[in-house]
């Protein structure tokens, strides 16, 4: 596949993804604020929660150094993808899953002032991010 077709495909590839995250972070806000936690399966809950942080709530209230790391990250991803991921439809797709998460966080984290999440894996009382 030529090197222009490629760049256009991973980037609609990564503005469907985005905006994907960005209308199931809108249904989150809409239909789960407010609303106890949905059990799906026994290891897993539909939970809203405002993110102000980083993993398990590291960097409380830190936007800005936040989104600046994000877009560092993404960056890096970006200059590296070819040592960082494998070739093949694999590497493909999880790279392209990064880069819309990055980005979609990135969002959240500028409109909202917090990243939107959902998804609650949990392994008893011990929740996972």
């Amino acid at each position: 596949m030529p090197l222009m077709r490629k760049l256009v495909f991973s980037l609609a590839a990564v503005v469907h993804l985005l905006l994907l995250d960005q209308i199931v972070k809108a249904y989150a806000i809409q239909q789960l604020k407010g609303v106890p936690p949905i059990k799906i399966l026994p290891v897993f809950n539909l939970a809203y929660v405002e993110n102000r942080g980083c993993a398990w709530g590291m960097f409380q209230g830190q936007v800005w150094p936040l989104a600046v790391f994000a877009i560092i990250a993404f960056v890096f991803l970006v200059w590296k993808r070819k040592c960082i991921f494998p070739s093949g439809k694999l590497g493909w797709v999880a790279e392209h899953l990064l880069y819309a998460g990055i980005l979609g966080n990135l969002i959240d984290r500028l409109y909202h002032r917090f990243v939107v999440d959902m998804f609650d894996f949990h392994w008893g009382v011990h929740h996972f991010p």
